[in-house]
């Protein structure tokens, strides 16, 4: 293994990581509280935890693809895959600092995925 596949699977691992600690928060701090106060109708209900944990499964799924692409493909799927990873990443590590004027910590994490995801990408360019 190199250090830019190393470099992908760091990226995998802060996305997978980050993805379980931030559906916890967001069941416990944001889910339950709207579910519990805010009277919303049975559609609502059943929609509200699945947009707001969409983040979750993008994060969780991007980390799982870095780092099974990285011990398991080919250099062009890497690179496809590192692509993906870097849009979708890099879009919400964006709009969580425009979001909440960089007071919450996921967009440094995001950022911090991408660009180590970059790195490794490198020499599949």
């Amino acid at each position: 293994m190199t250090q830019y596949d190393w470099a992908l699977i760091f990226a995998g691992l802060i996305g997978v990581l980050v993805s379980v600690f931030h559906g916890i928060l967001m069941q416990k701090l944001m889910i339950r509280p709207i579910l519990a106060y805010a009277p919303l109708a049975a559609p609502s209900q059943r929609l509200v935890p699945l947009l707001l944990h969409f983040s979750t499964f993008v994060w969780f799924s991007g980390g799982v693809a870095l780092i099974a692409v990285t011990l398991y493909a080919d250099a062009s799927s890497k690179f496809v895959t590192a692509l993906f990873v870097i849009g979708f990443y890099g879009f919400g590590a964006i709009g969580n600092l425009w979001g909440t004027r960089g007071k919450h910590p996921g967009w440094a994490l995001l950022a911090l995925a991408v660009g180590l995801t970059i790195y490794g990408a490198r020499p599949l360019v």
